[in-house]
């Protein structure tokens, strides 16, 4: 995860099964506007949305492992935290340099086995 894209990862089915990417979300950022007002809040709107449809990919969690390049997990994170179907969800983070997908679900499957 990065501020732009992030990659789920979760099991084929919800108690079983193999670590498989469910999705792929992308964040095209603030559009260039010069008032820095408008700017900050369209990012910020644009962040909740990016949130919002990544946690839509994960319905029924009860731990993740949230890692990437930036600041954005922790922000990820937070926004979990206050969302009343992930609030007792365990969350984790780590710091990582961009990975492909295999190598990605392979991290994954390491890091819960």
């Amino acid at each position: 995860m990065d501020s732009h894209n992030a990659t789920i990862v979760g099991k084929e089915s919800v108690d079983n099964g193999d670590f498989i990417v469910l999705g792929h979300v992308k964040n095209a950022g603030a559009d260039n506007n010069s008032n820095e007002k408008n700017s900050n809040n369209q990012e910020i709107s644009l962040t909740q949305k990016f949130f919002k449809e990544i946690a839509s990919k994960m319905p029924n969690i009860d731990q993740i492992h949230i890692t990437g390049t930036g600041q954005s997990q922790e922000q990820f994170i937070k926004f979990l935290a206050e969302s009343p179907q992930y609030k007792n969800a365990v969350s984790s983070e780590s710091t990582s340099n961009k990975m492909n997908d295999e190598n990605l679900t392979a991290y994954i499957t390491e890091y819960f086995n």
